[in-house]
């Protein structure tokens, strides 16, 4: 318990939530999808036993990760997937987006079904980031977790509504994967040694670069992908004056 009244634990809590808020926001899409075709009186069930069933599912998830990462060398994977994860976050989405194939149910069990296996199949990436920010301790994957719940349920839409208005919060949510990423390739079991003796503050240099290597290639591809995607919605338009 002693250990909930350090800087560090309420920093790894602050980026856990911070992880669950850009890499779970479309969780209450996917709640309320799933639970479009329910009675009314059933969905106010559905979203509690929907977010209570995602949630446990992912912390079985996590825990599984938090032992694998002890391995040699899955570290070094895991910091390259959570870069790439950090890099996409950045990019322009793109309109066929899976949420929007979430089947709702008429029933509260096939519902609740909905929910967790689309939150299973979308949390790769945030099973992945919580991970690496709580550096093994399960209390505190599971604490953040808890803390972050209303968040996701309540907040997510005005933290998107955030990142469509104000796009600095995208990147400094990828930021934070690249910092996080960072930290994950020096902490593990074959590189810490040789990180600790050849790189001053292996962890503080090694996150300040994945940042900077995710907002860098984030910024690049998302520039070069923007004048394509205008040239793909031109080409219907084109064609279509052409035909007249």
């Amino acid at each position: 318990m002693e250990e909930m009244f350090t800087a560090a634990f309420w920093a790894s809590v602050a980026q856990i939530i911070a992880i669950d808020i850009l890499l779970g926001g479309d969780n209450a899409v996917v709640i309320a999808l799933a639970c479009r075709r329910l009675p009314d009186h059933q969905r106010a069930r559905g979203i509690f036993w929907g977010v209570v069933g995602a949630i446990g599912l992912r912390i079985v998830l996590i825990f599984f990760a938090l032992h694998l990462l002890e391995l040699p060398w899955l570290k070094v994977v895991g910091a390259g997937l959570l870069v790439w994860i950090g890099i996409k976050l950045m990019l322009p989405e793109d309109d066929d987006d899976g949420v929007a194939a979430v089947a709702g149910s008429a029933t509260l069990i096939g519902a609740v079904r909905t929910v967790v296996l689309a939150d299973a199949v979308m949390s790769v990436d945030n099973v992945l980031a919580v991970a690496g920010a709580a550096h093994g301790d399960m209390n505190l994957v599971i604490f953040g977790i808890l803390v972050s719940i209303p968040v996701i349920v309540w907040g997510s839409r005005l933290v998107l509504a955030m990142m469509d208005r104000f796009p600095f919060v995208i990147t400094l949510g990828g930021a934070l994967l690249g910092w996080i990423a960072g930290g994950m390739l020096v902490g593990d079991v074959a590189t810490a040694q040789w990180s600790a003796v050849h790189i001053p503050h292996a962890h503080v240099s090694a996150g300040a670069a994945g940042a900077v290597i995710v907002v860098v290639f984030g910024r690049w591809l998302a520039g070069r992908r923007a004048p394509a995607a205008r040239r793909v919605r031109e080409i219907p338009l084109e064609q279509g004056d052409g035909g007249r």
